[in-house]
């Protein structure tokens, strides 16, 4: 300090100022922490009743890590013979995650989830934060926390979260993204590549979010936050009641109309007809244009045939007329007995099969989104950003993990978690929990 005085500042001996001043504040925060922790775990301690079997084995230290440091923490030791089972009352009664605070947890989860990889989480705690706590240790709490996270997700919903009020229009939309995995994790999986084989897992995003109302020009506005995202890695058997429980929490009791968006995949189509039989099914128009090029591309033989991009425009147009089935007919006549029919014909089995959802016109005049652009945008943020790095290999509880933990930060209930999981940290030491 007395260096700085004497010189004049710069930009270097400002830096060092301000790294020792956090040093310095660190140091006797860590002091702080761990004094009132164990003042805590002592009166715990004290007052813990132990169920029947568990016998007391004395005291035991644990080098705690906090946000601002390590400290050392003495806590009572309880064991079950039979069950061959230890429990430290205070662990559980102050929320440790292993050796970690419930505050340092969650900061390093939020990082791990977060983060492009659990090296850039531990460069960025470092940092920004002074926080010095390996990749390893990232990954290693993260693949603690997040199963938790994923069962958090799953939980039931019998009700509607507390708040929740009745919705004009209430979406409901899913799609999926392939994550590339581990050797051992594809083993018997059929795939896409040359052999046959796999080389993804699909991690499957729902979405729900509301309406209520449209902008001047008719076009409809998704309200502020209301976004909120589940995700897993099971099969669609899995998924469509995974997003069923979570459209049940945002009111799907209360909504005046449910809209299912999808990419008109059947698989989606039935998840839909058996979790939200209600729900008016929409096909995303983007995907009905994409399909719209294949059939032209099968009628004309190129997108570079000169009338493509013409009919192309056309199909867009008279698609957003509710023209679907006279586009079918229309070109079922102009190939009619040449050569490509059956090339056609398949192409266009993907508006045969959507056409209740392709009723474009009908969908806008009711102010309705014609495109899944929110859940199409998930999938590249909530799963792409962070599972799908150049040179990533998941095992499926390593990906499962994060994209549960990255749904609930991007769901806004980081807090809503964290605080369920404290409570049922703190329930281990009911006599009558560990007595069942």
């Amino acid at each position: 300090m007395a260096r700085f005085q004497a010189d004049a500042p710069n930009g270097v001996a400002v830096q060092e100022l301000e790294v020792l001043l956090r040093t310095a504040v660190f140091k006797s925060a860590n002091q702080v922490v761990g004094y009132l922790l164990q003042r805590a775990a002592d009166r715990i301690d004290a007052a813990y009743q132990p169920p029947p079997g568990y016998h007391y084995k004395g005291r035991a230290t644990i080098t705690v890590d906090c946000m601002f440091g390590s400290f050392e923490l003495e806590r009572d030791y309880y064991y079950h013979v039979g069950k061959k089972q230890g429990h430290y009352p205070a662990d559980a009664a102050l929320g440790l995650e292993g050796s970690a605070t419930p505050a340092l947890a969650r900061l390093v989860c939020f990082e791990g989830a977060e983060a492009a990889s659990y090296q850039k989480a531990e460069e960025h705690l470092r940092e920004t934060g002074g926080i010095h706590v390996g990749a390893r240790q990232v990954q290693r709490l993260v693949q603690s926390v997040g199963p938790a996270a994923q069962k958090w997700q799953e939980r039931e919903a019998l009700t509607p979260l507390p708040g929740t009020k009745a919705v004009p229009i209430m979406y409901v939309s899913g799609d999926a993204s392939g994550v590339s995995m581990r050797k051992e994790e594809l083993e018997g999986r059929a795939g896409k590549q040359a052999d046959g084989s796999a080389k993804t897992r699909m991690a499957n995003l729902g979405c729900v979010f509301t309406q209520h109302r449209v902008d001047e020009k008719g076009h409809p506005v998704r309200d502020h936050d209301s976004t909120t995202y589940v995700s897993t890695l099971g099969p669609m058997e899995e998924f469509g009641p995974l997003l069923r429980q979570e459209a049940i929490r945002r009111g799907l009791a209360f909504a005046v109309t449910v809209v299912l968006l999808i990419d008109g995949a059947e698989a989606l189509a039935k998840m839909g007809r058996l979790c939200f039989s209600k729900a008016i099914q929409i096909v995303d128009f983007y995907h009905a244009l994409e399909h719209a090029g294949r059939v032209l591309v099968a009628l004309l033989g190129s997108k570079d045939h000169p009338d493509y991009k013409r009919r192309l425009a056309s199909w867009a147009r008279r698609l957003l007329k509710d023209q679907v089935e006279k586009l079918i007919a229309e070109t079922r006549k102009e190939c009619a007995g040449k050569a490509n029919d059956q090339v056609v014909e398949k192409e266009l089995g993907y508006f045969v099969n959507n056409i209740a959802r392709m009723q474009y016109g009908t969908f806008r005049r009711r102010g309705f989104f014609i495109g899944s652009g929110v859940i199409e945008a998930g999938c590249k943020t909530v799963i792409g950003s962070r599972c799908k790095q150049s040179g990533m290999f998941w095992g499926e509880p390593g990906a499962e993990n994060v994209l549960a933990l990255r749904c609930i930060q991007a769901s806004r209930r980081l807090d809503s978690f964290w605080k369920e999981r404290l409570n049922n940290q703190a329930q281990r030491n009911d006599c009558l929990v560990l007595a069942e």
